[in-house]
């Protein structure tokens, strides 16, 4: 049954109800950021096996971290044993004798993935 609110008092009412909303809002985003880039981690590992073979140091250093704070949540996905190769592998170097090494898209496969699965997991969760 809907209680009643004196009309001096509906705007604060309204702002509490609006409060609780957005911490329930935060919530389901947290858990989605938890989720997907420890989803995003995993795929990354699988993703660089398969386009550099081998199950060395790169595959294996794909780890993530997840900041949460009252309003903000966020997610990142890194390399922790090689962090300076991801960058020269999806978008190719210059070699000493100054030819260059073409990039291989890894990254950005996944990345799009994981944007499309964040977006499902906080509609999923409101």
């Amino acid at each position: 049954m809907p209680r009643k609110t004196p009309v001096d008092k509906l705007s604060a009412e309204i702002a509490a109800i609006l409060d609780d909303y957005g911490d329930e809002v935060m919530e389901s985003v947290d858990e989605a950021v938890k989720e997907v880039t420890k989803a995003g981690a995993k795929a990354l590992r699988a993703e660089a096996k398969r386009t550099f073979g081998g199950t060395g140091a790169y595959a294996k250093g794909w780890t993530s971290t997840v900041e949460t704070g009252k309003r903000s949540a966020q997610g990142t996905i890194y390399n922790k044993d090689l962090p300076g190769l991801p960058h020269l592998l999806e978008y190719g170097h210059l070699n000493r004798d100054g030819s260059r090494t073409p990039g291989r898209v890894h990254i950005a496969t996944v990345e799009k993935e994981i944007v499309e699965k964040f977006e499902e997991e906080v509609y999923r969760g409101l």
